[in-house]
């Protein structure tokens, strides 16, 4: 899961924001928030259901080098 994914699904899941502050709070659209959310929780699910760990990645912007 990348770090953006994870930071969308904590504000929203644990921190308990509505996705408008959560996006405001990452300086990103609301779209992008509500892709990066729905993509974190599919990540999580998958690796519930399926006995996998969760790893927290590089975000999907950086560079590498």
């Amino acid at each position: 899961m990348y770090i953006e994914e994870f930071e969308a699904l904590r504000l929203v899941d644990r921190e308990g924001l509505t996705q408008t502050e959560a996006a405001v709070e990452m300086g990103i659209s609301q779209k992008t928030l509500w892709k990066d959310l729905k993509q974190a929780r599919s990540k999580v699910a998958e690796a519930i259901v399926n006995g996998r760990p969760i790893e927290i990645e590089k975000g999907y912007g950086d560079d590498e080098g």
